[in-house]
């Protein structure tokens, strides 16, 4: 019997409301085994069915589903590109489910902070021909925000995306040989990679072909979407710049493997796992070694353990770093190896040859590449945003004067590689025309910050403008001689990890009197990473956003004042104090 609806006109609030509500009644439905359309309790099949086992166990367990889990479980958010494309031709804004599922195509609705998307890409080890660059620049000018970012995963982010675009930006991002997929939500994000790779005289491996492998494998298998939370994966060649690979969820290191070790000496990736510097943890490594050719395969393994094993229930508890802490390392690398059928290869410390250190600097300025008279530029940008116009004409100077590559790195900026010993003058001049810099002080160089609540809901105060503050304040009145890293974020995700920098600052509400708050930060000191992988300790709590540059100039005047020799950098003088010294420290600068 067909029941007729009434011809009611909804505003969007109230349709909002039905979504949610029909939503919860097919949950229903699927957790009693009445949905799909299948009879009771079926097995579940396809790309989604582990995913939707891990859930069943949820249910039967009488636990609750977080919300985005049920999303998922409703509707896949592959299955529902002709509502988005519905939505774009009404300009519609998301429904909070949607608002998820439009992730899986990398597009963030950031209301109310601006009632527009963001959209992230994917350029796997970071690395863009110019003519993508160009394209970018193109789209972003007629659909988005007049600029890009660079993020620090090596990636790029377009903002100011109205909702009756964003289809026209995704699809026009894949007419570009690029793609936004997979970039948000429960996910595998981008890939990230030395961005020297190939030409760099230190690396011990090219990453590119094991980013672009796994990169692949990536977006064509859909049981690999639909996590129970984001995950990272990254490749660090041993090169000059590093990739931050241990604050990844796996991080594959590359080592040179000595002889009589029982292996094949020669390079190999050391596995580490669970890094989340956010949650105050790093990757951690053990004796396993990976062929570089079996690093696809390995990866999809630990994912697919994950994927089993993952907490579907609370958000805050749904990373990699807590299914090992849950079972242990060893228990969960017992499941990995019984998916891959074979045992991993294990070797003791001493089986490693010392990787080459990196270079804080190397991102910045011309470097010699391995190739004989070529060279890669870092390009200083300002806190890793680009105009159109910038955009192009780096697009320009890579196509004419390099060898056509643009490179990201986690460090906000870019490299132009491949560029003659001959036109080097020309290019950075040219770079210099288009208002970019190929040079920046100690304190530049390392400023790192966030998109901040002037584009994201979470962040308690405007990283960049504040960013920016500390370097426009700092720069002429500390002479810094050595690499500084100065790292501001908005919010407890950590996106710009203030923890693992010489000085991180995360974004707060400060009290203000009885009633009222200011934009500030908690403010610390000596995080490291790479050989110095560690948290920092909270120095300053509830420093106001104003007070913010003066008191990271006083940090780093106490630092020259009171350094033990000229060699000691900021985070062995950091690490040798407590906080309340360096507080004490720094108080007397202000004085003198």
């Amino acid at each position: 019997m067909k029941i007729e609806t009434l011809a009611v006109d909804f505003t969007d609030e109230q349709k909002r409301y039905l979504e949610g509500f029909t939503t919860g009644l097919q949950i229903s439905k699927v957790g009693r085994g009445l949905g799909g359309g299948g009879k009771a309790n079926a097995e579940p099949v396809g790309p989604d069915a582990a995913h939707i086992k891990a859930q069943d166990k949820v249910i039967a367990a009488g636990k609750k589903l977080a919300d985005q889990e049920k999303f998922k479980r409703d509707e896949h958010p592959f299955d529902a590109y002709p509502r988005l494309r519905q939505q774009a031709l009404d300009n519609a804004p998301p429904s909070p489910a949607d608002n998820f599922r439009w992730r899986y195509y990398g597009i963030f609705y950031v209301a109310p902070t601006q009632d527009s998307y963001m959209c992230r890409l994917r350029i796997p080890n970071g690395i863009m021909k110019h003519w993508q660059l160009t394209g970018l620049a193109d789209l972003a000018e007629d659909l988005c925000g007049p600029y890009s970012h660079v993020t620090t995963r090596a990636n790029l982010q377009l903002r100011e995306l109205p909702p009756k675009n964003a289809t026209r930006l995704i699809e026009g991002i894949q007419d570009l040989g690029l793609c936004s997929r997979g970039s948000g939500a429960d996910n595998i994000r981008n890939v990230t990679g030395t961005p020297t790779a190939g030409i760099d005289p230190q690396e011990l491996i090219d990453t590119r072909p094991f980013a672009r492998e796994w990169h692949y494998h990536i977006l064509n298998d859909r049981s690999l979407y639909g996590l129970p939370r984001k995950f990272n994966v990254a490749f660090d060649g041993a090169g000059k710049i590093a990739v931050l690979e241990e604050t990844n969820d796996i991080a594959f290191t590359a080592y040179e493997v000595k002889d009589g070790f029982g292996v094949e000496p020669g390079v190999w990736f050391r596995l580490g796992l669970g890094g989340i510097t956010g949650h105050k943890d790093f990757a951690k490594y053990s004796g396993i070694i990976v062929k570089p050719e079996q690093a696809t395969s390995v990866a999809d393994a630990i994912v697919r353990v994950f994927i089993d094993h993952g907490d579907r229930t609370n958000r805050n508890k749904a990373r990699l770093k807590y299914v090992l802490d849950a079972m242990g390392h060893d228990g969960f690398l017992k499941l990995v190896e019984e998916r891959l059928k074979t045992p991993f290869t294990r070797v003791p410390e001493e089986a490693f040859v010392a990787r080459p250190g990196a270079d804080r600097m190397a991102h910045i300025g011309v470097h010699k590449q391995k190739q004989d008279g070529l060279n890669w530029i870092g390009v200083s940008l300002t806190l890793g945003k680009m105009s159109c116009e910038q955009m192009r004409g780096l697009a320009r100077v890579a196509r004419d004067l390099g060898d056509g590559e643009v490179r990201l790195t986690v460090w906000q900026n870019l490299l132009i590689s491949g560029v003659r010993d001959e036109n080097v003058a020309l290019a950075v001049a040219a770079i210099k025309d288009i208002g970019l810099a190929v040079e920046a002080s100690h304190i530049r160089a390392g400023l790192v910050a966030c998109t901040g609540n002037a584009g994201c809901r979470f962040a308690a105060s405007n990283t960049k403008r504040n960013a920016a503050a500390i370097g426009d304040w700092c720069e002429p009145r500390v002479a810094m001689d050595k690499p500084v890293n100065i790292h501001v974020t908005g919010c407890h995700h950590s996106c710009a990890q203030h923890y693992i920098s010489d000085i991180g600052l995360i974004g707060a509400r400060v009290p203000v009197g009885e009633e009222d708050t200011v934009e500030g930060y908690h403010l610390f000191t000596g995080g490291g990473f790479g050989p110095d992988a560690d948290v920092g300790q909270e120095v300053y709590h509830d420093l106001k956003a104003e007070d913010a540059p003066k008191t990271v100039e006083a940090l780093l005047k106490a630092y020259l004042a009171h350094r033990s020799s000229p060699d000691e950098t900021f985070l062995s003088f950091a690490r040798r104090h407590d906080g309340e010294t360096l507080r004490k420290l720094a108080d007397a600068q202000v004085s003198a």
